[in-house]
């Protein structure tokens, strides 16, 4: 009987070749799953924030803390506030709101064909071609939330100096420099916590998505 060598059969067996636990078409199938609940979460997440500031808009549509705190500002500058301007900036104020609503609303709807285009039966490079594409419309969706807000920033800017102009108020430096600082740092601010949000809740999933993708494109150089 052969002596056993204990040496040789280890090193036979770290030469036998390791069988892959699953071939490309099944590791397509179950990243094609994974981006499709992906892409599913962010569209019911943003159906949540449509209702919610659809919500909040309905609210704060019988409210008239928009121009109280509007015409707070301009007593503080020495400027006394006028039902004209009062109703326009609210008209203005309203105009962007609703604006922004339309906005999620059309980017919900794309969400949500991106969604359903997703396909298993897809093929691979057309695949890829549409996780590029809803992550360009989210980025998209993240930039104009951003530009909403910085343009209601310039709106309310727009109307206090218009209001100063046309009752020729000079307003004393330190008060104007007050205004202007704490609607600056507001919008800031307002702006920072718009990133953050997107970027702990839409930014998670966009990376597990990225993470998708890149084993797509390998798979992809594989098959070429």
């Amino acid at each position: 009987m052969p002596e056993f060598d204990l040496d040789s059969f280890k090193k036979t067996w770290q030469e036998q070749p390791v069988q892959p636990k699953y071939d490309n078409s099944e590791i397509l199938q179950m990243l094609n799953k994974k981006s499709r609940n992906y892409v599913k979460y962010i569209f019911w997440i943003s159906v949540v924030e449509f209702l919610f500031f659809s919500v909040l808009g309905l609210f704060y549509f019988f409210q008239e803390e928009e121009s109280e705190s509007f015409r707070k500002v301009l007593e503080r500058l020495g400027a006394q506030g006028s039902a004209e301007v009062e109703d326009n900036f609210s008209h203005a104020y309203l105009a962007i709101k609703i604006l922004s609503l339309l906005i999620t609303a059309y980017f919900v709807l794309k969400f949500y064909q991106n969604y359903r285009k997703i396909k298993i039966e897809e093929n691979l490079k057309g695949f890829i071609t549409r996780i590029i594409k809803f992550k360009k419309t989210v980025n998209a969706f993240i930039l104009i939330s951003i530009v909403l807000l910085l343009l209601f920033t310039c709106v309310l800017i727009a109307f206090i100096f218009y209001t100063l102009n046309s009752q020729n108020i000079q307003p004393t430096q330190s008060n104007l420099i007050i205004i202007i600082v704490g609607i600056t740092v507001s919008s800031l601010l307002a702006v920072s916590m718009i990133w953050l949000y997107y970027r702990l809740v839409y930014g998670s999933i966009i990376k597990k998505l990225d993470k998708n993708l890149k084993q797509l494109k390998e798979i992809d150089l594989q098959e070429n």
